[in-house]
């Protein structure tokens, strides 16, 4: 996981934090990623209620996990789209993009699932079976993003340069798929004033609509009890789409 402090609380600044700090727990795992610069960073695996509170400990809110396993931290289990909202954009236009995504995956007969961000947006993620390349991935993910900028150019926006981002678009970020990037994690919760979660949404009330306020720490509880575990397929092994066959 890749750490995001915010040593004076919720409201004030943060900062990543890659490398488990020396001085830590000996019960803390690590995982060791060669970067381009040739350096290895442990990174703290964070599997089990102790290591969780240890990073809570540290600031850490957001959680923000890595792609891929540790026995192969290149080929990743997934791959997302990441639906921000440019400057006059509205929510209803971000909800409107996701259903945009999901219906060009399953006109691939790609199955894909959807969560708040818990800040602005909506995260659009499709579990595959382990094999294509990370640089693979973020290929499909932009080829994708850029067909639906084409084809609905008043909604969505593949533009990742922000100087030449138009407003009122959703942008579709594909490069959120490439190697060392990171999204705040499932049922993590924000800093933001509500405390919202990022939480699974089915694509029925991505259809009827909601607002972010509406998933929050205080009714997180609730909702799982009601409706289970929404983002459970992305944690099992069958039903995961095979990507090499649509690349």
């Amino acid at each position: 996981m890749v750490m995001k402090r915010y040593p004076n609380g919720a409201s004030g600044e943060f900062f990543f934090m890659k490398r488990a700090p020396s001085q830590r727990p000996d019960w803390i795992r690590t995982c060791a990623i060669e970067h381009a610069s040739a350096s290895v960073i442990d990174f703290p695996i964070v599997n089990d209620l102790a290591s969780l509170l240890w990073v809570v400990n540290l600031g850490c809110i957001d959680l923000n996990p890595w792609y891929a396993r540790c026995d192969e931290v290149t080929r990743p289990d997934y791959l997302h789209f990441d639906l921000d909202p440019t400057p006059g954009a509205t929510f209803e236009q971000v909800l409107q993009t996701a259903l945009v995504v999901r219906d060009a995956l399953s006109a691939m007969k790609i199955p894909c699932y959807s969560k708040t961000t818990g800040s602005r947006g909506i995260h659009v993620y499709v579990p595959i079976r382990r094999g294509p390349l990370q640089k693979e991935v973020w290929a499909f993910a932009k080829a994708l993003a850029l067909r639906l900028a084409s084809e609905h150019p008043t909604l969505i926006t593949s533009e990742y340069r922000l100087k030449n981002r138009p407003e009122k678009r959703v942008l579709v970020d594909y490069n959120q798929n490439a190697w060392g990037r990171t999204l705040a994690s499932v049922y993590s919760v924000r800093p933001q004033p509500n405390a919202t979660v990022s939480a699974p949404v089915t694509w029925d009330e991505v259809t009827s609509g909601f607002q972010m306020e509406d998933f929050r720490i205080d009714n997180m509880r609730t909702r799982l009890r009601e409706m289970g575990d929404l983002w459970r397929p992305m944690a099992l092994q069958r039903g995961r789409i095979e990507l090499e066959r649509v690349l």
